[in-house]
């Protein structure tokens, strides 16, 4: 079983380039964006010259969550770029197969549907977080990197203001749960495009997004009533229950106020998580049921068309 799951997933790897080229292409950039942003701010001599003396003379928490909010802007972009990508491939991990009939070669093949379908899931769920979670790794090395040199040209210590102070250990442990949890609470949905993967006949993106925008409608017209609105946004990734509070999530989340004042009391992301909140949460073990479903639908779907 677990030999076949490895085979299967080095499949949807080979098929799905997207999954590990996305996360290269987005690492390239920010790189790039991060020298380019360096070289335009040393236009300002002056200015970077009492800003580096500042930050020299700051303590090593304030520094440490200066550097966090720097970490967490990137992870921020890779985040979104996870999401999109989950989206598309979930919605045209069972589609294609069928499109361009390669479903009846892989059906002669001793591997069952279910077995499949799983490999797609585990795949959305975990696979592409992990690639991801590489890449946002790889790429605050990086970034890291190209400031000591540049701080290092202006004639500072880079490695007491960057190496010492930088908490990847922290950043990376927190960014790692926070992606399982939003691959765990988004669940439904996986399950849901994959279902619709799997039963489509066209446009797998208009048919999964369709029903998510007009029953909310229809249901407010007809009934008065805003009771599946409320459950889908209840089940939106800013609403996941692994922060203590909002502020937390909005440290994560968006470039506000709180992220500012959370910068300048130095907090570290792992306490800002609660864990046994979350797996405690009835709202999380009821999503993965319904993913559970919408999997098993898809299953007997993908099992009984016929493509021939």
């Amino acid at each position: 079983m677990i030999q076949s799951q490895l085979a299967l997933i080095r499949r949807e790897l080979w098929e799905h380039r997207a999954i590990y080229v996305v996360p290269v292409v987005l690492a390239l950039v920010v790189s790039l964006m991060s020298i380019t942003g360096q070289v335009a701010v040393s236009t300002s001599d002056k200015a970077v010259d009492i800003a580096i003396l500042g930050a020299s003379n700051l303590g090593e928490n304030e520094r440490a969550a200066a550097l966090n909010v720097l970490l967490v802007a990137t992870s921020w972009i890779f985040l979104m770029a996870m999401g999109v990508l989950v989206i598309f491939y979930a919605l045209d991990a069972l589609y294609a197969e069928r499109k361009d009939k390669s479903i009846l070669f892989w059906r002669s093949l001793p591997v069952t549907d279910a077995e499949t379908v799983v490999s797609k899931l585990l795949t959305a769920a975990l696979i592409i977080p992990a690639i991801t979670l590489v890449f946002i790794m790889l790429t605050h090395i990086v970034v890291m990197t190209i400031t000591s040199i540049w701080v290092g040209l202006r004639g500072a210590n880079a490695w007491h203001l960057i190496w010492q102070s930088a908490p990847f250990v922290d950043n990376w442990a927190a960014t790692s749960i926070i992606m399982l949890a939003l691959s765990l609470w988004v669940s439904p949905f996986i399950g849901w495009f994959l279902f619709v993967s799997a039963f489509t006949k066209r446009s797998p993106f208009l048919t999964a997004f369709l029903p998510l925008i007009v029953i909310p409608m229809l249901e407010k017209i007809l009934l008065d009533s805003s009771l599946f609105a409320r459950m889908l946004f209840e089940r939106s990734p800013f609403q996941i229950p692994i922060f203590k509070d909002m502020t937390s999530a909005g440290f994560i989340f968006d470039d506000t106020d709180e992220l500012h004042s959370l910068a300048e009391s130095g907090v570290r992301l792992m306490s800002l998580l609660d864990v046994p909140r979350f797996l405690t949460d009835a709202g999380l073990w009821l999503g993965l049921a319904v993913c559970g479903l919408l999997c098993t639908a898809a299953i007997y779907v993908r099992r009984y068309r016929d493509e021939s």
